[in-house]
Order: C-alpha cells, then sequence, then structure tokens
C-alpha cells in the first residue's frame, strides 16, 4: 500500500481510511488536469524565489506536462492506496526524478492546493456552461424571429387569458438566459480569484509571490485574506450552484411548456419524431420523455445550492473534512447541466410549430381586451368597456377580431429581440475566458 503524504509511524485502521476517503479518488479524477496547473503555476514560483533551481524547474515542468498530457487522454488514474490526486501526481513526480519530486510541496497545503484545483476546474466548467447556455439562447432567438407572426393562446391560472405568439413565447426564454447569464458570470468573477499561497489556512513564512501564481494561472485577482480564501470553499461552490440552479429553472419551465405544448389536447408544438419515445402497449405514442428528463434533472439540479448550504451551514473558520462531502454533488452537476443544455437545443432547433392555432373559435375569448381597448380608445371609459365586452360575452354577442397590432417595445408587434441579442452578447464577452485560456496555454507551452 502506498504511504500517506502525512503518515508517520503508524498505520490508520482499514475501516476508518475506507470511510474518510470515501469517494475521494473517484471524484479526483475530475480536478487530475487542474493539480497538475496549479503545481506548475507553484513550482515556477518557487524557482523565483530560490526554493528550486532552473534545473530542477526544467524537468519537473517536463513531467508534469507529460502528467497533464495523461489527464487530458483519459489515462490518469489515482492507484489504489493513494489517498488523492494530490498524493498521487507527487508519487509520479517521486518515482520518475527521486527527491526533487518531494520538493513542490513546499509552501503550500493540500487545503491551498484542493482549493486552487476547485477554482480552475469551476471556472473551466462555468466557461462551458456559459458557451453552452449562449447556443440554447441562439436556437431560441431564431425560432422567435421566424416564428413572430405566429399567434398563440397566452394564459394566467392555466386559463385562456390574451394573444400570444411564438415570437413571444421562444423569445422570453432566450431573455430569461440573459439574466441567467449575468447570475453566471457574477459566479465565474467570484470563482476566478487565487486561493493559492494560503497553505492550511494561515500562509506560510516562506516569501512566496502570490501575485506571480496569480497571474500565470490567469486569475483576475487573489483571495488575499489567508484565512478568508480557505473560508471561501463551500461558499464558492455555494454560489456557483445557485448560478446552476438559476438556468436549471429556466430550463425547467421551458421543458414543462415543451411537454404540454406537445400534448394531443395542445398541439401547439411538434416534436421531431426521432426524439420522442415510445409505448411497450400503445402503438400510436411518441413522448417527450427528454423533456420530462430535462425537467427533472434541471430540478434536481435546483436542489443543489441547498445540499450544499446543508453540508457548510454550521462550519466555524478554518478546514474541516465535511467540505470533501461537496465534491460528490457539486462536481458531477456541471455535466448534468451541460447535457440538459445540448438536448434542449437540439430539440428546439427541430420543433415546429402549429401556424393555425387561433383559427379554433375556443380562443375566441382571448380577443376581449383588444375590443375593451378598441373602445377605450374610441372614447368609452375603460370600466364601461370592460362591462360591455363581459356581457357581450356571457350573452353570446362577442364576435372575435383577430387583427390585432401591438407596437410597444417587447409586444407582439415589437418583440426586441435585437436589444435581447445585445444584452447576452454583451454579459458573455464580459466574462473574458481569453485571459484564463491564454495563460493556461503558456503553462502548458
Amino acid at each position: 500500500m502506498a504511504s500517506k503524504l502525512w503518515e508517520k509511524n503508524y498505520e490508520v485502521n482499514r475501516e476508518i481510511e475506507r470511510f474518510t476517503v470515501g469517494r475521494d479518488r473517484e471524484m479526483d479524477l475530475f480536478l487530475a488536469p487542474y493539480d497538475v496547473l496549479g503545481s506548475m503555476a507553484h513550482i515556477t514560483m518557487l524557482e523565483s524565489i530560490g526554493l528550486l533551481t532552473s534545473d530542477e524547474l526544467k524537468l519537473l515542468l517536463r513531467e508534469l506536462k507529460d502528467i497533464h498530457a495523461l489527464c487530458e487522454r483519459g489515462e490518469f488514474v489515482i492507484e489504489e492506496g493513494v489517498e488523492d490526486v494530490h498524493s498521487q501526481v507527487e508519487l509520479m513526480l517521486t518515482r520518475r526524478l527521486g527527491d526533487m519530486g518531494k520538493k513542490i510541496h513546499s509552501g503550500r497545503s493540500r487545503n491551498d492546493q484542493v482549493l486552487v484545483d476547485l477554482k480552475l476546474f469551476t471556472r473551466q466548467q462555468l466557461k462551458d456552461i456559459a458557451e453552452e447556455t449562449k447556443s440554447l439562447f441562439d436556437e431560441l432567438l431564431a425560432k422567435s424571429e421566424r416564428y413572430k407572426e405566429v399567434l398563440m393562446p397566452g394564459y394566467t391560472h392555466l386559463q385562456v387569458a390574451m394573444p400570444s405568439s411564438f415570437g413571444l413565447w421562444f423569445g422570453a426564454y432566450a431573455e430569461s438566459l440573459t439574466d441567467d447569464m449575468l447570475f453566471l458570470q457574477a459566479a465565474y468573477r467570484m470563482t476566478n480569484r487565487n486561493p493559492l499561497g494560503s497553505a492550511a489556512g494561515y500562509g506560510s513564512s516562506f516569501p512566496l509571490d502570490r501575485s506571480m501564481t496569480t497571474r500565470l494561472l490567469g486569475f483576475d485577482s487573489m483571495d488575499y485574506n489567508v484565512v478568508y480564501a480557505q473560508m471561501g470553499r463551500g461558499k464558492m461552490e455555494r454560489n456557483v450552484a445557485f448560478a446552476l440552479a438559476t438556468i436549471a429553472g429556466t430550463l425547467a419551465k421551458l421543458a414543462f411548456d415543451a411537454c404540454l405544448f406537445n400534448s394531443q389536447n395542445f398541439a401547439f408544438v411538434h416534436l421531431p419524431k426521432e426524439c420522442t419515445t415510445g409505448s411497450s402497449i400503445m402503438p400510436h405514442k411518441k413522448n417527450p420523455d427528454v423533456f420530462e428528463l430535462i425537467r427533472a434533472k434541471s430540478n434536481k439540479l435546483q436542489g443543489l445550492p441547498t445540499q450544499v448550504t446543508l453540508i457548510i451551514n454550521n462550519l466555524p473558520s478554518g478546514y474541516f473534512r465535511d467540505l470533501q462531502i461537496i465534491k460528490e454533488v457539486f462536481l458531477p452537476a456541471f455535466d448534468e447541466l451541460k447535457d440538459c443544455l445540448r438536448m434542449t437545443a437540439y430539440i428546439v432547433n427541430r420543433m415546429e410549430v402549429e401556424e393555425h392555432i387561433l383559427d379554433n373559435p375556443l380562443y375566441d375569448p382571448i380577443f376581449s381586451v383588444e375590443e375593451v381597448n378598441r373602445l377605450a380608445a374610441a372614447g368609452m371609459p375603460f370600466r364601461d368597456a370592460y362591462k360591455k365586452v363581459g356581457m357581450d360575452i356571457e350573452e353570446g354577442r362577442f364576435h372575435a377580431d383577430k387583427h390585432i397590432h401591438h407596437t410597444h417595445e417587447g409586444s407582439i408587434g415589437n418583440l426586441c429581440n435585437d436589444h435581447i441579442a445585445e444584452l447576452m452578447n454583451s454579459t458573455f464577452e464580459g466574462f473574458h475566458f481569453e485571459r484564463m485560456t491564454e495563460a493556461e496555454r503558456a503553462l502548458l507551452a
């Protein structure tokens, strides 16, 4: 069995080890390439302050680049008996370079090591989420433009209410994603700060150059106070979880609408048959299982902030092993949300709409407000117009005029999609992902 980085002259009980390690080795595979990047920046800084020679740095960087390539190919493994990703990387270096490999831990703790791994991992995942969200936004806005002249019923209390349009329906979800993107950007900015050098939460007596590692890793700034850097673990995950949950909320609502509007009783939208599933007993069925699963997964993701909050809720300052459990719910959440975003964009792209819904006299009452407004514009007091049209409906005298003309901003006739696109584009560009990408590319060059 491999030794632990912290091992003294006794062995830990096997059951205690199993319980305390838990799923950490499995979760750490998510972090492996980022652990290597953090180590590359750290040892580059150690050489600059005289704790490594330039020859040692060259050899260590060469080996770390090889390990990073293993991670990228999906070939990196944490061996049986090795506690975590940090131990595995150091073990691989000492096997290849002897005692030189043991020098990389100077001036840091596994506490700030996992902090930087989590931040590097999370900011990359947020970049992926932002790109997938932008792709879905583009699909929704394109559909909004394509079907902006096609009317549909609008509902309140699930009762037919007023005329809407597919331009409004698709566009509403597009604009919802612009707000979600703002939340995502805030989460990214809080994430993109460097905790490296905080060590176990109280700094180091080595003259560490934290500004250097901040620059090398492409962080916007550092977590300055070393105690706060450690307190930020859990808080970062919770804040990011709220941003993911916000997007998931938009997806869940869209998925519910799509399931409802696809049903035969509505038949407002038509999903591509290759995106539906069948029944083992009813040959006519084409079930919207993808949207049902998107709804369920999105609702589960909306519980993520609560899970993280309950884990960290009563912890004082300093490091505690409780924080390990956050990884089990947090790290896999990104792939789940990305999958939901991709599936939604794929089906929205192929979705078709029914273009003559309002020909059905069932929906004639939704034009009542149009008639009230016409009478009010002609001089009748609004409340009198409301009562007149209400009585006409009750007594069967109401005849719907389906030619409507809305002009104000954000209405059926003036969707403001160009402004919504501008909001999304300016927010997306405000992430400045290029700084992160360029820094990581330079480290691996």
